[in-house]
């Protein structure tokens, strides 16, 4: 007998889609193609160098000056793991300590805050620094300021102490993720809501907020107050003139902080058995 008719074909509700070929698609696939393949081939100049480096073979220095030597290239690659704290981000780096892969870190030769400072470079970020450089520069050509030596000086200063305020929020919340496994909303309050809270002149902030990022969270000094120095403006809240010159002080106080934290939750570790 002949063979029985083929069952209906289910809704099309129920069908599955095929998959997309959209140029949009197309070019998506081929971004994420291209980043994965510069993760891997990156993870294996940065396992090298850090072997290199470990065993004294040579120093980071002659390592940097190779780099820099035969591909022509303006940083070596321990200067860029020093660019970039986008390891310590704590929504990634929560992941590494809910998957269990922070236990293969503690268990390589390295030290762990170097392997995690350069456990991913995020090449967006480059963008991101150079299109802070180019607006700071159209700024500074709209604004009049008497330049002294001393304000030249502190300018580099002032910007070196923002990477380290920062970059010490990043190791805060990703030492937090050693107790919650995932990264908790108030660290991002801090790091990317105090980055747009810090482009805007403190006074225009209610008292608790600004006494909030003043006394428990010192952004005030980092920002506001190196900003009235350099334009030369009177402090609307007449606080003392050495407020303008304490942005290293919060700066690096903050981060010594979130590295003493961060040797506290590595010694605590017990990992979550995964």
């Amino acid at each position: 007998p002949p063979p029985p008719p083929p069952p209906p074909p289910p809704p099309h509700s129920l069908t599955r889609r095929p998959p997309s070929t959209t140029l949009l698609d197309i070019r998506r696939q081929r971004q994420m193609c291209i980043r994965d393949r510069f993760n891997r081939i990156w993870r294996a100049i940065k396992k090298e160098a850090l072997y290199i480096a470990n065993e004294e073979i040579a120093s980071f220095e002659d390592i940097d000056r190779a780099w820099m030597l035969l591909l022509h290239y303006p940083i070596g690659p321990f200067g860029i793991m020093d660019m970039v704290f986008s390891g310590f981000d704590p929504i990634r780096f929560g992941r590494h300590v809910r998957q269990g892969t922070f236990d293969q870190l503690l268990l390589r030769p390295v030290d762990i805050s170097v392997q995690v400072l350069g456990d991913d470079f995020v090449l967006r970020r480059v963008g991101r620094i150079g299109q802070g450089i180019i607006i700071f520069a159209i700024a500074l050509g709209l604004v009049d300021i008497q330049w002294t030596a001393g304000k030249i000086l502190y300018l580099p200063v002032v910007i070196l102490s923002l990477i380290a305020f920062f970059g010490g929020l990043f190791m805060i919340g990703s030492t937090i993720t050693f107790w919650t496994i995932d990264s908790i909303e108030a660290i991002n309050i801090l790091t990317y809501g105090g980055s747009e809270l810090m482009s805007y002149p403190m006074h225009i902030y209610p008292d608790w907020l600004r006494r909030t990022f003043t006394f428990v969270v010192p952004a005030i000094f980092l920002n506001y107050y190196p900003a009235l120095y350099f334009l030369g403006k009177e402090d609307p809240f007449a606080m003392p003139a050495i407020f303008s010159f304490l942005a290293p002080v919060a700066g690096f106080t903050v981060f010594a902080a979130a590295v003493a934290f961060w040797r506290y939750g590595v010694s605590h570790y017990q990992s979550t058995g995964t």
